[in-house]
């Protein structure tokens, strides 16, 4: 389940990066109820792309921006109350991490689905039946 933060240079330290990454990745699987999930843990991947000063824009012009996206499988998130609560938490999140470098107003977040058995761990391609008997299996 990647997890990709995109800001521009000198927005968060690499200890706030750090620490901004793996409390998205606590949201996810607390969202979710997966804390601790053997299967599920190591299987929330992705990164921090840190790109030029001046690189990033709002409105068309240069801006201090922070994105933070997540490409899941079509049954994470399922409600609109879990949208909400990835949204507002992980903006927190990022707010925090950017210690008044980045303004809320421009903290952006999206979630993209993939479609069922569109997903691959490990060369291995699974349906969202298959991923839901391996994480609860892991349980």
């Amino acid at each position: 389940m990647p997890i990709q933060i995109i800001v521009p240079e000198g927005a968060l330290t690499p200890s706030a990066e750090a620490e901004a990454f793996g409390k998205l990745t606590e949201l996810l699987l607390r969202l979710h109820g997966l804390t601790g999930n053997r299967f599920m843990t190591p299987n929330v991947i992705g990164e921090v792309t840190v790109v030029p000063k001046r690189r990033t824009y709002s409105g068309g012009k240069p801006a201090d921006i922070a994105v933070f996206e997540l490409k899941v499988p079509s049954f994470v998130l399922p409600t609109q109350e879990l949208k909400d609560a990835w949204i507002s938490e992980g903006t927190a999140i990022i707010e925090r991490a950017a210690e008044g470098r980045i303004k809320r107003e421009h903290i952006f977040a999206n979630v993209s689905y993939a479609v069922d058995g569109g997903w691959g761990i490990g060369g291995e391609a699974f349906s969202n039946s298959a991923l839901g008997s391996a994480v609860a299996a892991a349980a």
